[in-house]
């Protein structure tokens, strides 16, 4: 896995210097030719909560579709449960059963990394609403961080096998690289901020692709 990953992040920063010279940027995994951030944004809530809903009703359930998806500036964005939002994040909040994002933090990965770093965000956190909804517990913070990140992998990869988005050449590498970013320095599963470093956050990405999200 190490060498798999270490040859695909050279790679997308090959990509990303290759994007800061100009050139034309890649089609959108959205097959509906989504071509800006806030239409990668709308695609990815959408057809996440689409994806979540029918995996529910298969089980006997009802999805809960989130109830505000909260774009914000900086230190403008909404509190949840007392803790103001902080910049350059994404975060579900439970209390609100709400998604808020830093638009310009985000818009800034999207241009630098390509649309698959919104496709790795959003779906992170609608994992983390459904794990609110299933109850479901753990012992550590990075626990949930990582099983999120597999929810994430088994989402796209669902919706790449319907045909709601396609993957092109290169996506790979956009995806893993925005996971590096993600990734913490160190590997300190006591942290209650802790989400995994960057290998463990690749790695349950790509399980939750391969064997899709009943396997995290």
């Amino acid at each position: 896995m190490s060498d798999t990953v270490t040859r695909a992040l050279a790679t997308a920063l090959v990509l990303l210097l290759l994007a800061a010279c100009g050139l034309t940027p890649r089609p959108s995994m959205d097959t509906r030719e989504a071509d800006t951030f806030e239409d990668d944004v709308r695609a990815a809530r959408t057809l996440g909560e689409q994806f979540w809903a029918q995996q529910f009703q298969q089980l006997g359930g009802t999805y809960r579709p989130i109830e505000a998806f909260i774009p914000y500036a900086g230190e403008s964005g909404p509190s949840c449960g007392g803790q103001p939002s902080v910049p350059e994040n994404a975060f579900y909040c439970p209390r609100g059963h709400f998604i808020a994002y830093d638009q310009q933090w985000m818009e800034s990965l999207w241009n630098a990394m390509g649309d698959g770093s919104v496709y790795v965000i959003v779906p992170h956190e609608l994992g983390h609403a459904v794990q609110a909804q299933l109850s479901t517990g753990f012992a550590l913070n990075v626990q949930a961080e990582l099983q999120a990140d597999c929810y994430a992998g088994g989402t796209l990869s669902a919706l790449v096998g319907s045909g709601a988005l396609r993957a092109e050449e290169g996506d790979e590498d956009e995806l893993f690289l925005s996971l590096e970013a993600a990734g913490d320095p160190t590997d300190n599963w006591l942290d209650p901020a802790a989400h995994g470093t960057a290998e463990q956050r690749q790695a349950s990405f790509v399980k939750g692709y391969r064997e899709g999200v009943g396997a995290c």
